[in-house]
């Protein structure tokens, strides 16, 4: 179907999806992008907005007919109405949110994000997740909408390729002990260098929000603290740096613990 009115009520309902209100009370958001929904499991996109006239490839008819959605044709004038993006490809889904809990969680360490307060950190730390293979991503006492289509983007798709659960912090530390992680909290006061701890078992890797990072209530929680060593002026890096930088410390060293079996 296509559409040439900004009036039309499908158009007019994706449009809203560009505010958090919306997103939370519809439980839709939007998915811009090839790369994007080309990982998105088959059957979650209700509906596909297209521009044919900003494809950048050979693969998106392909790509609209796996998602198995309603689909509707735009202007370039419409569209750009929708997209988020200076360079927008010509896809953008309206899709329903994730339902996912604790006992989505896979086998491998974890990543815990609290209070996060930037969309492009939080998409920046899951696609560090996704690349350091941990087995999911806790969002604790949410700063920032997982949904936001920021987020989306700079996680490159990979918010729909690994289970991101939301939770209270309260609710994830009980989780945690329970089945058996270690607590590794990453603050700047820490006494021990994160490349000089065992992070080779069961852990659970927890960052705070950027301005304050981690609360009283991780740090009194942790089996250990840790810290990245910084030889400037500034006592801590990016949030989503120092998330990546803590995960391939983990990789690094069970890669090594495997070698000396």
């Amino acid at each position: 179907m296509r559409i040439t009115s900004a009036q039309n009520p499908k158009l007019k309902e994706a449009l809203k999806l560009q505010n958090r209100r919306a997103r939370d009370e519809t439980g839709s958001f939007l998915i811009e992008g090839y790369r994007e929904l080309s990982r998105v499991d088959p059957g979650m996109v209700e509906r596909l907005f297209v521009c044919p006239d900003l494809f950048l490839g050979e693969n998106e008819e392909a790509l609209i007919e796996t998602l198995e959605a309603e689909v509707f044709e735009l202007p370039e004038h419409l569209f750009r109405k929708l997209s988020y993006r200076d360079r927008p490809d010509g896809l953008v889904g309206v899709a329903t949110k994730m339902n996912q809990g604790f006992h989505d969680l896979k086998e491998g360490f974890l990543v815990v994000a609290e209070a996060i307060e930037k969309p492009g950190n939080l998409g920046a730390i899951l696609r560090s997740a996704d690349g350091g293979g941990a087995g999911g991503v806790i969002i604790c006492d949410r700063c920032t909408d997982i949904y936001n289509p920021n987020v989306v983007r700079s996680s490159v798709g990979t918010l729909f390729t690994q289970p991101v659960i939301e939770a209270t912090s309260v609710e994830t530390i009980r989780w945690l002990k329970e089945n058996g992680y270690a607590i590794v909290a990453a603050t700047p006061s820490a006494e021990n260098d994160f490349t000089e701890s065992d992070l080779s078992g069961k852990v659970a890797l927890v960052v705070g929000t950027e301005q304050l990072g981690l609360s009283e209530l991780w740090l009194e929680a942790a089996d250990i603290q840790v810290s990245i060593p910084m030889n400037g002026v500034a006592d801590s890096l990016n949030v989503s740096v120092a998330a990546t930088l803590l995960m391939y410390e983990v990789v690094r060293q069970r890669r090594g613990a495997e070698v000396l079996r």
